[in-house]
């Protein structure tokens, strides 16, 4: 199949997309954008947006209200008045009158909330929390602490405990993690893994969808202008076909090995220095195994929005074929960010190996764990077989049935049912 005529092609292909303004700009600008929306959410997640938060704290207990008034005010972020506190004592039953009272306040956020320490609260930690938003995990994840360590604190009371065991008391279980590995020494794991499994996640869902698109809206400027039916009068659809996604699969390729030269400068050299916790570490195979499975994954993906791109004329009614292809690529995306809380994850090890998912879902689960080299050229077998039973099939099929009818005498929706 592979002839002098889909090299032809091939090499159209590079030309036009290699040297194109819009793969030099994405090349540039993808990895600021990425940079710059890493920076944005940063900047969203360290910014609270408490300041002049109004609450009260009520319990049943004069001198527990007392010990949290007296912890409380020495808070920094009650010092600088990014919050205030109103420390009040009542009982279960004075309370229900009294949100009545302050139900208006509430409401128009004059008052933040209302926290309640019942007795029980000092044995089960049962803490209560009247507010128009109770679900801000601002406010409670910020005072979960510091309430604990008053109710800590008075239920040791009286129980002749140091303040050290006070402090241990108080004192939460810390995990640090250790990678054993086959062949490596045991080390400590850091957070470099977690960073190289969301890069290579978001890259690859990235590029597959650009790269998908560019493909697709590339085939129906072809058709719209005619220029594929000069072609084909030279050419079969199905080497123009294939000159067209292996073209593309190239540049992809290509555009992905400059995205990954930062992340290879960083784990083979010393140019840069990153905190303890953050250890870059990427082997050459991880690398070129990412290269060959990204390479591959092109080749199925752009095969099917090849497809689309022959069956519909404009890229408005093309969106109706294209959401199924999505899903081969979004579903699989869910799967890898899952891999964060568990690398184990036996729905993630199995779409590791199943096709179209193991394309975005090995590379992120082969930074989190070590995967066997059986499962790495079972993905890679997985992903030849797959564009082996359907690229060839399908492709032909709808291309030639698009090119040679008449666009008005044919239903997209028809051609996609088969």
């Amino acid at each position: 199949m592979f002839n002098y005529r889909i090299i032809g092609l091939l090499k159209r292909e590079l030309q036009e997309k290699l040297l194109s303004k819009t793969f030099i700009i994405m090349t540039i600008a993808l990895p600021a954008l990425m940079i710059l929306m890493i920076g944005i959410q940063a900047l969203l997640f360290s910014y609270d947006g408490d300041e002049n938060t109004k609450l009260e704290l009520i319990t049943e207990s004069v001198t527990l209200t007392q010990k949290f008034e007296s912890t409380f005010e020495g808070l920094p972020f009650i010092k600088n008045k990014y919050y205030s506190f109103k420390y009040l004592t009542k009982s279960k039953t004075e309370l229900n009158s009294y949100l009545e009272e302050r139900k208006a306040d509430l409401l128009d956020e004059k008052l933040a909330g209302i926290i309640f320490i019942s007795d029980s609260a000092k044995s089960t930690k049962n803490i209560k929390y009247y507010s128009k938003t109770p679900n801000n995990a601002t406010i409670t994840q910020k005072l979960n602490g510091y309430i604990n360590e008053v109710l800590v604190d008075n239920y040791f009371q009286g129980k002749n405990l140091s303040e050290g065991d006070l402090s241990f008391a108080r004192t939460r279980v810390d995990f640090t993690g250790y990678k054993v590995s086959k062949d490596k020494d045991i080390e400590e794991e850091g957070y470099g893994s977690l960073i190289l499994s969301y890069l290579f996640t978001f890259l690859l869902y990235i590029s597959l969808i650009m790269m998908g698109q560019m493909t697709m809206q590339s085939v129906m400027e072809e058709k719209s202008n005619r220029v594929s039916e000069v072609l084909l009068s030279s050419v079969s659809s199905t080497e123009l076909m294939a000159g067209k996604i292996l073209g593309a699969s190239i540049t992809g390729v290509l555009q992905m090995a400059v995205w990954l030269i930062p992340v290879i400068l960083i784990s083979f050299t010393t140019l840069f220095a990153l905190p303890s916790n953050i250890n870059i570490s990427v082997s050459l195979g991880q690398v070129l195994y990412l290269l060959l499975n990204f390479f591959l994954g092109l080749i199925t993906f752009l095969g099917l929005f090849t497809m689309v791109g022959s069956i519909f004329e404009n890229a408005q009614e093309a969106q109706s074929g294209m959401w199924p292809i999505m899903m081969l690529i979004i579903i699989p995306f869910f799967i890898a960010m899952s891999l964060v809380k568990n690398p184990a994850n036996p729905i993630a090890i199995i779409a590791s190996m199943f096709p179209f998912a193991n394309i975005i879902v090995m590379p992120a689960r082969m930074t989190l764990a070590d995967v066997p080299l059986w499962q790495f050229a079972l993905s890679i077998i997985v992903s030849i077989a797959t564009i082996i039973i359907k690229f060839f099939q399908l492709q032909e099929k709808y291309l030639e049935l698009e090119f040679y009818v008449p666009a008005k005498n044919q239903s997209g929706v028809k051609l996609l049912s088969g």
